[in-house]
């Protein structure tokens, strides 16, 4: 008989970054007026070029409003609970090599605990 249990079974997947995509459209600030959705589809695609995505790796997700609009644009990475605030696709090749593939957070990057809306 196989054995068809995997070992990701309880969390199936490492990690999880998810991006904050909000609009607003009454004009208040918002992570999609700063490239948010580039930075998502940006990380989505370098996490599986790396071969970093699926099963007992990493998961690239899109969230609504993460209530830290003031960091914005941010993102954030479970099961760490490590929040970023990024500036262009340096940064996210950055969260992605040290973060998502070695474990290390980018210290530079991390959204101030006492930002929120």
């Amino acid at each position: 008989m196989t054995d068809t249990t995997t070992p990701t079974a309880p969390g199936y997947f490492a990690r999880h970054i998810f991006f904050c995509l909000n609009e607003r459209p009454n004009g208040e600030a918002c992570c999609a007026q700063h490239g948010a959705k580039a930075a998502f589809e940006h990380c989505k695609a370098l996490v599986k070029e790396a071969g970093l995505a699926g099963p007992g790796q990493v998961r690239v997700n899109k969230a609504g409003c993460l209530d830290r609009c003031a960091g914005g644009p941010v993102a954030v990475v479970y099961p760490e609970g490590t929040w970023y605030s990024y500036v262009d696709t340096a940064d996210i090749d950055e969260i992605v090599e040290s973060h998502l593939k070695n474990g290390q957070v980018v210290e530079r990057l991390l959204t101030p605990a006492e930002l929120g809306r």
